[in-house]
């Protein structure tokens, strides 16, 4: 019988376990570190006190017959198609990496001692619970975590002086629509936002911009973009710059033809357009990939994977959102949908997301 391990058990990863256990006679077996589904587009609302349903993993594999794995994988080995989970060692045919990405601080002093991130359960977890009843918040980034993270806060916690920091305008890739419903948005919560900024170190009560000024905090909240892990790389899998693993058109990996990645652990690329790592794209090749494997185990050559833009979804707190509507590129178009109506939109969108994974 086949042996298809899915290391990691995100959006990607479980959505690959359950489809290849449906549609291939293989032993699918999922390797996680945490014995729960985190639904990580959540997190900023974790961080700023809502209560997330727990969802035990073996709740979702529970009648598929996939074997669940829990602990952490130390160490890939694929010229004998091994890895080592906690000193176990677990062997495979097919090897599909998924084990996603983490803030990345970018080496800048202090980041890791003094500062949350809202990229896993755990520093989530402590950053909900270290908030201060009064004081300020410094979001670094720009990007739409750090939008996403700042007017949660914002929102949920009136009482605390919530600041964004950031190189360029927050939003900046957004139309003008977009970035002016942002504005609003940001004044009617009260949020400061400085740009042009860029930082130099971040001590535990203040965060050093590199042109000496140094800004007062209560909590540093870092958001400037995600790393992988640095698995692959080591185990002599072709990589780029970042550790992310080069996949051919089918999500293979150009260097070790047995191992598939996905989701934010592979550099995908549609018609020369490189993908951006997100769970509305990670999904959708997860999908792929399980149906990829599947016809190859029945001797049968799968299409390329292909992929289009839609729509770009920002939570603005629980009550507003915002929908930007791309071309199939993922460049801004002028409409967008905001207020109560985006809010909604979003919430839909996440909800399908941990459902399609889950089940």
């Amino acid at each position: 019988m086949t042996n298809i391990v899915v290391i990691g058990a995100g959006y990607s990863g479980l959505i690959a376990a359950h489809r290849l256990a449906r549609r291939t006679d293989a032993q699918v077996t999922i390797v996680n570190a945490s014995p729960h589904f985190v639904e990580r587009i959540r997190l900023h609302q974790h961080a700023a006190g809502t209560n997330l349903r727990v969802r035990p993993l073996a709740e979702s594999v529970r009648g598929t017959g996939i074997d669940l794995v829990i602990g952490r994988v130390q160490a890939l080995d694929p010229r004998g198609k091994t890895i080592d989970v906690d000193g176990r060692l677990i062997g495979y045919d097919t090897l599909v990496y998924a084990l996603g990405s983490v803030a990345d601080d970018h080496g800048i002093p202090g980041v890791a001692e003094n500062a949350f991130t809202v990229s896993d359960h755990t520093d989530a977890t402590r950053l909900r619970e270290s908030l201060p009843r009064k004081g300020t918040v410094t979001v670094i980034g720009g990007g739409l975590t750090a939008i996403e993270a700042a007017t949660e806060l914002a929102e949920q916690h009136p009482h605390l002086h919530v600041r964004i920091v950031a190189g360029h305008a927050p939003g900046s890739r957004l139309s003008a629509r977009a970035r002016q419903h942002l504005g609003r948005v940001f004044s009617r919560l009260g949020i400061e936002v400085r740009t042009g900024a860029r930082v130099a170190k971040v001590l535990a009560d203040s965060v050093v911009l590199t042109d000496g000024v140094e800004l007062p905090t209560d909590v540093t909240v870092w958001t400037t973009g995600f790393r992988v892990s640095a698995l692959a790389r080591d185990a002599g899998v072709e990589t780029d710059h970042s550790g992310r693993i080069l996949v051919d058109g089918t999500q293979r990996s150009v260097s070790h033809p047995d191992i598939y990645a996905i989701g934010d652990s592979a550099v995908v690329r549609v018609d020369g357009q490189e993908l951006r790592m997100a769970c509305a794209t990670a999904e959708p090749m997860a999908e792929y990939t399980a149906k990829a494997i599947a016809a190859r185990l029945r001797g049968q050559e799968p299409r390329a994977f292909g992929y289009r833009y839609h729509i770009q979804c920002i939570s603005l707190g629980r009550r507003d959102g915002l929908v930007q509507v791309v071309d199939a590129l993922d460049r801004p178009k002028e409409r967008v949908i905001t207020g109560r109506v985006g809010a909604l939109i979003k919430e839909g969108i996440v909800r399908g997301a941990g459902w399609t994974a889950l089940r």
